[in-house]
């Protein structure tokens, strides 16, 4: 397992060795665990069409998204397929719909369709959830803010006057002003690289002595955000009260994304590309009363495990069901084979790419026979 639970040497050997061992990779490498394909793919009717795309490698592309289902985007390495989506589509939508900070001005004829069935156009990356080293996954989802009113609210902080910004490291008040709320002090070296040392002061910690001494059954603010989301969940579902609901409410969507193993305080520039993706796909899910948004990812299968891909398709499986619309770029056939359309660009890559080469579902595409996705995606879907 992952975080808390991992760390340690499940198997090592030969590859016909690993087939016999009772590892997660290997039940899926031997079949015992598997991403189903989909027996019915979503219907769809309504849809953007952007027309005379002339990017880069791209040769007078037309292309339509359908809205409201999963469409994934494919093609060999230099296809088009990031010209197509981030170079021309997504300026473009943004540029129609008059939201986003863009200075892309795309080559293309027309942008049409049902634009006015999308609110928002969301480019979810792979860049860090924030900038300063004490931006951290309970911030992001908002969490970190019922947390410090739910240690406000206990009775030490009441009566030593604390508020919830006491609980705060990222303003003065509460926080170990020594190391600013950071927990460690950078040292500049002048001809060495900069050395970083556990703060002195709050050894780690973060707060003062007296914000420390407040406690929540037994945990104070350092020990709540030292717990990994699995912990917090299980730790505040032990009570009932409505702090700890909401508390729960925006955590969960970490978990559901298969993030359990991170820390409530972990900074954001520990994390991977991977997993900054999923805290933001994550903060998107706790919310509760979105209109329908066309969010775009670009291979955000890279660095995952067969189960975290499927637990990946599972969360956006989750955002289609709200009324959203997801455009995928992704290599991973186990993505491919589960989106209700594909957009194959190719046939090759560079100058000899740059088109699209079969557009479908993938019972349809698995027909080509110029498609290189296609030959790969028969074997996939064992047809």
């Amino acid at each position: 397992m992952a975080g808390r639970l991992g760390g340690e040497v499940v198997f090592q050997g030969s590859a016909e060795d690993m087939l016999k061992a009772d590892t997660l990779t290997t039940k899926y490498l031997t079949g015992r665990l598997k991403i189903n394909t989909p027996t019915v793919r979503r219907a769809w009717n309504r849809k953007i069409t952007i027309t005379g795309v002339n990017e880069n490698n791209l040769k007078n592309v037309s292309v339509s998204f359908p809205l409201n289902v999963m469409t994934v985007v494919t093609g060999v390495s230099g296809s088009g397929k990031s010209t197509l989506v981030n170079g021309a589509f997504f300026p473009a939508l943004c540029r129609k719909m008059g939201i986003g900070n863009t200075d892309k001005s795309p080559t293309f004829s027309e942008l049409t369709g049902d634009l006015s069935r999308i609110t928002d156009v969301q480019y979810v990356d792979q860049n860090p959830i924030g900038k300063s080293s004490r931006s951290n996954p309970a911030i992001y989802l908002k969490a970190y803010d019922e947390i410090r009113k739910l240690m406000a609210n206990q009775q030490l902080a009441k009566q030593c006057g604390f508020g919830a910004s006491h609980f705060s490291f990222n303003t003065p008040g509460g926080r170990c002003e020594a190391c600013q709320g950071d927990g460690k002090i950078r040292i500049e070296m002048q001809f060495m690289a900069d050395v970083t040392i556990v703060c002195e002061q709050c050894h780690g910690q973060r707060f003062k002595d007296d914000i420390l001494e407040v406690k929540y059954h037994d945990k104070n603010i350092s020990d709540i955000l030292d717990m990994t989301v699995n912990q917090a969940i299980e730790f505040f579902n032990e009570q009932n009260g409505s702090i700890e609901k909401k508390i729960i409410a925006r955590l969960k969507p970490l978990q559901d994304v298969g993030l359990g193993y991170i820390k409530l305080g972990q900074s954001s520039s520990t994390l991977s590309g991977g997993e900054s993706q999923r805290v933001k796909l994550a903060s998107f899910l706790a919310e509760t009363d979105q209109k329908p948004i066309l969010f775009i990812f670009d291979e955000p299968t890279t660095g995952l495990h067969f189960h975290d891909v499927d637990i990946l398709l599972r969360a956006f499986n989750d955002l289609i069901s709200r009324g959203h619309t997801l455009i995928v770029i992704e290599h991973n056939l186990d993505v491919i084979k589960c989106a209700d359309h594909i957009i194959d660009m190719g046939p090759e890559g560079g100058d000899c790419g740059g088109s699209i080469v079969a557009q479908g579902t993938p019972e349809e595409i698995i027909k080509s026979t110029t498609s290189h996705t296609a030959a790969a995606l028969r074997n996939a879907m064992k047809l």
